[in-house]
Formats: structure tokens, sequence, C-alpha cells
């Protein structure tokens, strides 16, 4: 891959619709849980394994056809998250090691992907941004119904959304972890600011 790559139009309106209806419906779905870079942003988080991918689709049966077609067969955990944001979110740079709560020494994803759900018909800003180091490789608008894979050891952000309405957007990071990491990564676990989240399963 060469940074990234996109498929425009990856998906039925239909289930663009019903996705973003599910998600906001969700009971998990609160401000976000994530770290700090996530500025005015809400969504939850599902950490699994290969063999928790059945308990997924239990769950939330919404998430597997992005699943079935975003999902690598060479990586065996990996960190799902809607995420959702309005005028004034943002996210600052990061490179992604959303697992290094349950393994501290975890190299980053060997990719991530993203379906962009809903975009704003007039969005102002609100772009991906893709570094390598301090090099910038892509500025990417988002647009309803795109799939997106990047490299996971890039620093991306995503820029102040300046216009009213919600970006909200479905991401996977996506890990080759060797046995003794795997070991650490629940086999399901939902992560949550809103009611009791599940146990893990491990």
């Amino acid at each position: 891959m060469a940074y990234y790559r996109c498929q425009p139009q990856a998906f039925s309106a239909d289930y663009l619709h019903n996705l973003r209806g599910a998600i906001q419906a969700c009971r998990y779905f609160a401000t976000n849980n994530l770290n700090r870079d996530f500025v005015a942003t809400k969504g939850f988080s599902v950490v699994f394994k290969g063999e928790g991918r059945a308990e997924v689709d239990r769950q939330f049966p919404y998430f597997k056809p992005y699943l079935d077609r975003a999902l690598r067969p060479d990586c065996n955990a990996f960190y799902l998250n809607p995420l959702l944001l309005k005028q004034g979110s943002r996210v600052d740079p990061h490179i992604d090691r959303s697992l290094r709560s349950y393994c501290k020494t975890i190299d980053p994803p060997d990719q991530v992907s993203v379906l962009y759900v809903q975009v704003p018909p007039d969005l102002a800003s609100g772009e991906l941004v893709l570094q390598r180091g301090r090099q910038r490789v892509a500025q990417i608008q988002p647009q309803t119904g795109m799939l997106l894979h990047f490299q996971g050891d890039l620093t991306h952000s995503v820029n102040a959304m300046a216009s009213p309405g919600s970006r909200l957007s479905l991401v996977c990071e996506q890990y080759s972890l060797d046995a003794d990491a795997l070991w650490d990564i629940p086999e399901f676990l939902v992560e949550s600011r809103a009611s009791t989240p599940a146990k893990p399963r491990r």
C-alpha cells in the first residue's frame, strides 16, 4: 500500500442509513472513551480477537457487512470504534496503539480502515491528514460511503470541523500480533463511558 487506498461508494445508501441509526441508538454510544487527542467527539469501542468475531456479529449485527469487507485475514486482533465529530470537534495528531492498555509493548496496527458513514454535504474542514514523521503525505476529504485503508504506523489527525452537521465514521485498527502479545488481548470487550460495558471474554 502506498500510504493509503480508498474505494468511493463502497456500501449502499440503505446500509449507511441503517448503520448510522444503529450506532446512534446503541446504548454504549456516549462521550468518547478515547484519549485526549479526540476533542469533543462521541463513540464507543469494541476490542476483539479473531475468535471473538462471532460475538461482535451477535451483539452488533450492523457492523458485519463492514467487517466482512474491511478485515484482513492476516490480522488477529482488532480495535473497532464509531467516531462522531460535530462543529468544533477535532482529532489531534497521533499514531494508533489503542490496544496498548492491554499490551504495553504493542506496535502500531498493520492497517487502519475507515468507513465514512455520514459526512455533511457542505463539510468545511474535517479532513483526515496523514503524515510520515513531519512530512504530510495526504489530506483526504471524507465522502459518505467511502472506505479508506491507510498504513497503521502513520501519524494522522482530523482537522477541526468548521461547519454544522455530523461527521460519523467507523474505524478499525487491525493488528497482526505474536502469540505473547495476543495472549494479553481480550477475546471480546466493549469500552464505553455509557452504561456498564460487556465483561471481557478471554
